[in-house]
C-alpha cells in the first residue's frame, strides 16, 4: 500500500489551503493509499535553528516519522508574497534528506488571486534539493476564495478533474519509483 504524508501550510482557520489538501486526501484514500494528515494548525513546532536537537519538541519527531515512513508527500501552500508560507517552508527546514530523499512529492498551492506558479517554483526548487521526486502534475487554485462551496467540494468540474489526474499521478509514480504496490 502506498503511504502518504499530506501537509498543509497554512495557520488560518477555514483556510482554502485545507480545502484542498482534503481534496488531495479524498482522492488518494480512494486509490488506496494510506494517507496521514499533518495540520500544522495544530503542532507545535519551533522556529528551525540550523540544529537538531528538538527534544523539547514531540511534534518534530511525530513531523520526521511521518514524513520519513511514508512514500509519497503532499505539500499544499497558500501563496504569500510570492512564495511558499513560512509555516510550510519551516516545516520542511525542520526535516531533511533522512526523511525526504527518494520521496515522491506532489504539489498543489492556493491563491487569492491571479494563477502564477512561483510558490509551486519554489517547493519544487526545495524538494529538488532534498533528492525528493516531484511529479509533473501539480495544480495552483487562483481566486480560492471562489474555488470551494460551502460543504468544501470544488465548484469547477476542469479543476476537480484536474485533482483526480494529480492523485492518479502521485500514486502511479510513486508505485513506479518506489515500488510500492
Amino acid at each position: 500500500m502506498v503511504k502518504i504524508a499530506a501537509i498543509g501550510g497554512s495557520l488560518r482557520s477555514g483556510s482554502s489551503t485545507y480545502l484542498a489538501l482534503q481534496q488531495a486526501v479524498d482522492r488518494l484514500t480512494a486509490l488506496g493509499a494510506e494517507v496521514t494528515l499533518l495540520d500544522l494548525r495544530t503542532m507545535n513546532l519551533p522556529f528551525c535553528d540550523g540544529g537538531d536537537d528538538y527534544a523539547g519538541y514531540p511534534d518534530v519527531k511525530r513531523l520526521q516519522d511521518v514524513v520519513k515512513e511514508a512514500d509519497a508527500i503532499v505539500l499544499v501552500s497558500p501563496e504569500y508574497h510570492g512564495s511558499v508560507s513560512g509555516v510550510l517552508k519551516n516545516a520542511l527546514d525542520l526535516m531533511g534528506f533522512e526523511e525526504m530523499a527518494g520521496k515522491i512529492t506532489g504539489l498543489i498551492s492556493v491563491l487569492g488571486g491571479q494563477a502564477n506558479s512561483n510558490a509551486l517554483n519554489d517547493l519544487r526548487v526545495i524538494m529538488r534539493w532534498v533528492n525528493a521526486w516531484v511529479i509533473p502534475e501539480q495544480i495552483g487554485i487562483a481566486q480560492a476564495w471562489k474555488a470551494f462551496g460551502d460543504d468544501g467540494k470544488l465548484l469547477d468540474e476542469k479543476l476537480a478533474e484536474r485533482f483526480d489526474r494529480f492523485a492518479q499521478s502521485l500514486v502511479d509514480n510513486t508505485r513506479k519509483i518506489r515500488g510500492v504496490n
